[in-house]
């Protein structure tokens, strides 16, 4: 596995990602889902439109979609949390999507929220308590057209040290 604190490095490296992928997320893995753009501002996710990930109505899988949207977000909570001075717990807490077309290509999922994500990580480190962010993810298929639209709540919380 690469080491958590390279994420950034790691998810700019193909081969990389998918050897995080492989111990981390298998099924992301598995669905074709590549980090394409990444930076403190923005990731963006892609996955194919692909046998392994359409329903019987011959659009994409929803489920498939769920993840590389949460992904979009993910890659950026998780690059920050492993830069945390100290150990950090991550997670979604809420999700909530819509579908305004049905996904039949290659599905772009795009998070602009880094900034707002950074924000509640350094709250909760200052704090030591939890936080949580909204963040949103919007899939474009390769027209260009908004195909689905994910709202996730992350919650992140500085760990308790184990005193020996």
């Amino acid at each position: 596995m690469a080491d958590s604190n390279n994420i950034r490095k790691t998810a700019r490296r193909p081969f990389l990602m998918k050897l995080f992928m492989l111990k981390n997320m298998p099924m992301g893995l598995l669905a074709g889902l590549r980090v394409v753009e990444f930076d403190d501002k923005h990731a963006v996710v892609t996955v194919p439109y692909k046998y392994l990930n359409i329903n019987p109505f011959q659009s994409m899988y929803f489920a498939v979609m769920s993840m590389a949207a949460e992904l979009s977000s993910g890659v950026q909570a998780i690059a920050l949390v492993s830069e945390a001075p100290r150990p950090m717990s991550m997670l979604v807490f809420k999700m909530e999507a819509s579908f305004t077309k049905k996904a039949r290509t290659r599905i772009r999922f795009v998070c602009n929220d880094g900034e707002k994500i950074a924000q509640a990580i350094n709250e909760s480190l200052k704090t030591g308590e939890g936080k949580t962010v909204d963040v949103t993810s919007t899939g474009y298929d390769a027209e260009g057209d908004v195909v689905a639209i994910f709202q996730f709540t992350w919650t992140f919380k500085p760990k308790k040290v184990k005193n020996n």
